[in-house]
């Protein structure tokens, strides 16, 4: 009785000791896959990060165009409100207008619809519009800021 209380212990050893080499290399395999992608995301990341002068493809350019974009919208939602709280209460209500009707304008000429594949951005134009309403609300606050605020200015 005592050999085969033993031989089971020893076949219960080995069984789960199979069994954790079998989890180990099942979970290595699944570490390994996720570090290659995420390695492989970064390297792809890391290459366009560093290429955005010269784009090496539509990715990459969509990219590059979209770390502009958001660098841009951020610094512009900055500046409004920055220009914003230097105004006085009836030239902040044109300031909100006039942003109101320059997303309205941003919308129109650079957003799209498509039956398949629903609404589609235009990046080079989402730049471009908002650079250079970036560059208005700037004047603006420069403006506010050595001269005194001209709400007739807005645009």
């Amino acid at each position: 009785m005592r050999g085969a209380a033993c031989s089971v212990r020893v076949w219960f050893r080995v069984a789960r000791a199979q069994q954790l080499v079998s989890l180990t290399t099942s979970r290595f395999r699944r570490i390994w896959l996720s570090g290659a992608l995420a390695v492989a995301g970064a390297v792809t990341q890391a290459g366009a990060q560093q290429n955005c002068d010269q784009p090496r493809g539509s990715f990459d350019q969509v990219y590059c165009q979209m770390k502009v974009l958001v660098q841009a919208d951020a610094e512009l939602n900055t500046t409004y409100q920055q220009l914003l709280a230097r105004l006085p209460t009836s030239a902040r209500q044109v300031l909100r207008q006039t942003q109101r009707a320059w997303m309205v304008r941003r919308d129109r000429e650079c957003v799209a619809y498509d039956a398949r594949l629903g609404d589609v951005v235009y990046t080079g134009c989402a730049v471009t519009v908002t650079t250079e309403r970036l560059n208005v609300l700037r004047d603006r606050l420069r403006e506010c800021q050595t001269s005194g605020c001209q709400p007739s200015k807005f645009r």
